[in-house]
C-alpha cells in the first residue's frame, strides 16, 4: 500500500492540560478550589490543587525538541510545543503527521486521576475529576469532531462512583476509560478483588474499553540505584506483562465476559511467549492451583478480550500470526519521548511493507474505531483522513526542531515533513 493512502488512528497519545481547561467546567461553588497553575521561582508552571504541586516533566512533552535536550526537568508552557495543550495546534500536528484520530491520555492527573483520588476533600475531588472529563470530552474532543477519541478519568476511590462516571461519560459518546495497570501499587485492592466488580459491569453494559498504560500504577521499572534510566526505558514497556499476567489469572475477565481491556503502550513482540507460557501454566499446575477456563486455554482469553497496542514493533507485526489480528492497534505516542512524530507513516510503514491490504487496514485503524465505539468517517470522509490528504493540510506546520537557547541566539529554519523523512533509518 502507498504509504499516503493510509489511514492511521493512535490510540496512544497525550494532552498536557492547558491552563484554563477549567473555565466553564466545573461548579461555581468549586470555581475557587479548582486546580491552578502557577509559575514557581525557578521559572517553571506547576499545578496546585489542595496543596499538591504536579509538574510536565520534560520527557512528558519534548515533540519538536532535539534529542540531545531531552530530560526529565520540570518545564514551563512556554517551552513546550503548542500542539502539546493547544487543540488547534494539535490537530494540525496530527495532519503534518499524517494521523487521522488520537485518543490522548492525561498528564497532571496521572494515568488514572490519582492526582485528584489524593485530595482529602472528596465531593471536591468528584466535583474536579467531573469537570476534567467534560473538557476533555466537550471542548478538547468537541472542538474538532472525528479528530479526537474521548477518554475519560474514573473517581479510583469508589468503584459505585466510578461506575455512575462511566455510565454518565458513555452517554456523552465516551467509550474508553484509564484506569492502573496495578491499583494495590496505589493502594487500592488489586485487580484480583472483587471490590472493583461494580467499574468492570458498568464497563461491560457500557461497551467500554478499560486501558492500563504503562506507569499507571505511579511506578517505574528500577533494577537497581545505579543504573542508567536507559534501563527503564528498555523495560518500561515489557513490564506491562505483569498486568497481563495479573488480567489474565484474575477471575474478572472470566465473570464478566464483555469485559474489554487495552494494554496501552505495552508493545506486542512480547505477547507471543506470554501466551505460550499461560497455556503451559495452565495445564502443568491446574490440578493443584484449580483454575478452571471451562473449554478454553488462558491464551484463548486473552486474544479475544485484550486490545494490544505498539508503537514500533518490527517483530510484533512480524508475529502477528500468534496474535488476534483483529485486536491489534497502532500507537504514536505524541508528544512523549518514544513518540514517532512527525514521522509515524514512515515508521510503520517498514513494518506493513507486504501485507495484504486488509490486515493494514485492521491495523492502522479499523480495530482502534470498532474498538472504541468511534465514528470517524462520519466526520472526516475517507478521502480526506489519508495520510496524503492530511499532510496536504499541513505544509505550513514547522517540524524543525526548537531549543529554547539556540532559538535565543540564533533562531532556526522551518523543516519540513520530507526534510525529516531523510532522518528515519531506511531498515530496521
Amino acid at each position: 500500500m502507498n504509504i499516503n493512502d493510509l489511514i492511521l488512528v493512535s490510540v496512544d497519545d497525550h494532552v498536557v492540560e492547558p491552563p484554563d481547561m477549567f473555565d466553564g467546567h466545573i461548579p461555581a461553588k468549586y470555581a475557587d478550589q479548582a486546580p491552578k497553575v502557577i509559575t514557581r521561582d525557578d521559572g517553571t508552571d506547576a499545578w496546585v490543587f489542595e496543596g499538591q504541586k504536579a509538574t510536565n516533566v520534560g520527557l512528558n512533552a519534548v515533540a519538536g525538541r532535539p534529542p540531545d535536550e531531552y530530560g526529565a526537568e520540570p518545564t514551563k508552557f512556554s517551552e513546550i510545543r503548542p500542539g502539546c495543550f493547544d487543540i488547534h495546534e494539535r490537530v494540525r500536528d496530527m495532519n503534518a503527521n499524517g494521523v487521522a484520530a488520537s485518543m490522548n491520555f492525561p498528564s497532571y492527573p496521572q494515568f488514572c486521576g490519582q492526582y485528584f483520588a489524593r485530595a482529602q476533600d472528596k465531593d471536591l475531588a468528584l466535583a474536579v475529576l467531573r469537570a476534567y472529563n467534560d473538557w476533555h470530552i466537550d471542548e478538547w474532543c468537541g472542538t474538532y469532531p472525528g479528530r479526537m477519541i474521548p477518554l475519560a478519568l474514573p473517581p479510583i476511590w469508589d468503584p459505585a462512583l466510578m461506575a455512575d462516571e462511566v455510565r454518565r461519560v458513555a452517554a456523552k459518546g465516551c467509550h474508553a476509560v484509564t484506569f492502573s495497570e496495578n491499583p494495590e501499587k496505589l493502594g487500592y485492592p488489586s485487580l484480583h478483588n472483587e471490590h472493583w466488580d461494580p467499574f468492570w459491569q458498568a464497563c461491560s453494559e457500557q461497551n467500554t474499553v478499560v486501558c492500563l498504560h504503562i506507569g499507571s500504577s505511579s511506578q517505574v521499572v528500577i533494577t537497581s540505584l545505579d543504573a542508567p534510566v536507559d534501563t527503564m526505558i528498555t523495560l518500561q514497556p515489557m513490564s506491562i506483562v505483569q498486568a497481563a499476567a495479573d488480567l489474565v489469572w484474575s477471575p474478572m475477565l472470566r465473570k464478566f465476559p464483555d469485559l474489554t481491556l487495552a494494554l496501552s503502550e505495552g508493545g506486542i513482540g512480547w505477547i507471543p511467549y506470554f501466551l505460550e507460557r499461560v497455556d503451559r501454566v495452565y495445564k502443568q499446575h491446574r490440578a493443584w492451583t484449580h483454575q478452571d477456563f471451562g473449554d478454553k486455554l488462558p491464551s484463548e482469553l486473552f486474544l479475544e478480550r485484550i486490545v494490544t497496542c505498539f508503537i514500533d514493533d518490527e517483530f510484533g507485526i512480524e508475529s502477528r500470526s500468534k496474535l488476534n489480528l483483529d485486536m491489534i492497534t497502532w500507537e504514536c505516542d505524541y508528544p512523549h519521548s518514544d513518540s514517532t512524530w512527525p514521522l509515524g507513516p514512515e515508521s510503520i510503514n517498514h513494518y506493513l511493507d507486504g501485507l495484504p491490504d486488509q490486515d493494514i487496514a485492521k491495523i492502522t485503524h479499523e480495530n482502534a474505531l470498532r474498538l472504541f465505539s468511534f465514528d470517524l468517517f462520519g466526520q472526516l470522509p475517507r478521502q480526506r483522513a489519508t495520510v496524503g490528504a492530511l499532510r496536504g493540510q499541513a505544509l505550513d506546520v514547522d517540524l524543525g526542531y526548537r531549543s529554547s537557547a539556540r532559538l535565543k541566539k540564533h533562531g532556526t529554519a522551518p523543516v519540513s515533513v520530507l526534510d525529516l523523512a531523510q532522518r528515519l533509518p531506511t531498515s530496521h
